[in-house]
């Protein structure tokens, strides 16, 4: 069995085409969990006075989790096309494909969980307010719906 050296790594494209599919589903999870911890913290202070306000104030707090969610798709359709990757073009290309993603993905979460918190703190002066924080951090999730939108055309060009 040939000894592998450590920057043998730099020369294999199929590293590079897995680093995208770890970026892109990585760093969309770590924007929707810190996104949905912020507004979390909120929810459990509305329900500890409000507990009837638990459905309204769950649902804020879910939306930045969809991040991870677009991170994991566009994680799935890189690993894909791994096995077909042969060069190092291919490798970066499919790199490069995540990046929209889990970058915009991890930004757009976290201020998608600061607009949810403030969705949070409507609904707990307002019952019926919810639809209102709904769209509010709808809002901030219409960029993370684009990068993924981004990142899906990225991969579906990259011929392997």
């Amino acid at each position: 069995m040939p000894e592998l050296k450590f920057a043998d790594l730099f020369l294999n494209p199929k590293a590079y085409a897995v680093l995208g599919a770890a970026l892109a589903y990585l760093l969309a999870a770590l924007g929707s969990s810190k996104g949905s911890g912020i507004a979390g913290q909120a929810a459990a202070g509305v329900v500890a006075e409000e507990p009837s306000r638990f459905t309204a104030t769950m649902i804020l707090q879910a939306l930045p989790a969809t991040q991870a969610i677009y991170g994991f798709v566009i994680a799935f359709m890189i690993l894909g096309k791994v096995s077909g990757v042969t060069t190092l073009e291919q490798g970066l290309s499919l790199l490069f494909c995540g990046l929209p993603i889990g970058i915009v993905g991890m930004v757009s979460a976290i201020w998608q969980g600061k607009v949810a918190t403030a969705g949070i703190h409507l609904v707990a002066k307002r019952a019926n307010a919810l639809g209102n924080g709904i769209i509010y951090a709808l809002m901030v999730e219409m960029f993370a719906i684009l990068a993924l939108v981004v990142s899906i055309l990225m991969v579906g060009n990259v011929q392997v």
